[in-house]
């Protein structure tokens, strides 16, 4: 069985939301734990398993990060972790994979779609065998009772309900 440790120097976590309807903002999350465990390097046998240490997010702006974690959003003293379990994975192509699985954000767990794009294999200067992958999604924050929100004077909303995620890991053959 081959298993594979998640390379946090190499990895990392990142979202987008639009904002006021005219822009978007950007943030992170900085802490986070993803384990797949695999009977070869082809991602289809995989069992991935994703955890997310909600007090990591940074989004440059200590205030918004502070209302994130807050009961408005996150309610991170609550719910410290952002959870993710494969379900299922189906090769598209040769470098292209849709992984399925269960979400749960704030104590609510939804079905979502992931698409993963296989990086490569390579040895280090080092002899480690490593992985990389890129993978991307969106998801409706409304879904998971992240609901504040605050109309705007012009029309529109303050935060837009999808939010769109991504993640470019690298993983370490142990």
């Amino acid at each position: 069985m081959a298993n594979w440790q998640l390379d946090t120097a190499h990895s990392e976590l990142e979202f987008k939301v639009r904002h006021m309807m005219i822009s978007t903002v950007k943030g992170q999350f900085k802490t986070f734990e993803v384990n797949v465990e695999n009977e070869s390097d082809d991602l289809t046998g995989a069992q991935v398993e994703v955890k997310i240490e909600v007090e990591s997010i940074d989004t440059k702006n200590e205030q918004r990060d502070q209302h994130l974690k807050s009961s408005d959003f996150f309610d991170a003293s609550t719910n410290p972790y952002i959870l993710f379990k494969s379900t299922s994975i189906s090769k598209e192509d040769d470098d292209e994979y849709k992984v399925k699985g269960d979400l749960t954000i704030k104590g609510i767990t939804k079905p979502i779609s992931l698409e993963v794009e296989f990086g490569g294999v390579a040895k280090d200067p080092w002899g480690n065998d490593k992985i990389g992958y890129t993978v991307s999604g969106k998801l409706n924050r409304t879904d998971f009772d992240l609901t504040w929100n605050a109309a705007l004077e012009t029309g529109g909303v303050m935060v837009s309900e999808e939010v769109k995620f991504s993640a470019d890991l690298q993983f370490v053959k142990s």
